[in-house]
């Protein structure tokens, strides 16, 4: 049986070579990336049907009360955002410096 070099150190069999495709390494931060928007969604989503109707007094004004979390939640949407694309232009700079 004939061995493949795979990522890493890895060694992978020939037969299933053919079967495990090249990823680029962006695939799974984009994958990762995609499956926390997902979540922020759902979380989202469980905060908008669970939590009642109700007003509490916020910042001088009444606001409803399940506004409070999802802005919680929009802010680490925001912030995972920003991270990517501070990611991808770090990753430019360095492929333009190699």
């Amino acid at each position: 049986m004939r061995q493949v070099q795979g990522a890493g150190s890895d060694t992978i069999p020939e037969e299933v070579s053919d079967l495990v495709p090249d990823r680029k390494p962006d695939s799974n931060r984009d994958r990762k990336f995609w499956i926390a928007m997902g979540a922020y969604g759902i979380l989202g989503a469980l905060i908008w049907f669970t939590l009642g109707e109700g007003t509490v007094f916020a910042f001088g004004r009444q606001v409803e009360i399940r506004l409070i979390p999802l802005f919680v939640i929009g802010t680490f949407v925001l912030r995972t955002l920003v991270a990517r694309e501070a990611d991808k232009i770090r990753r430019r700079g360095e492929d333009r410096a190699s």
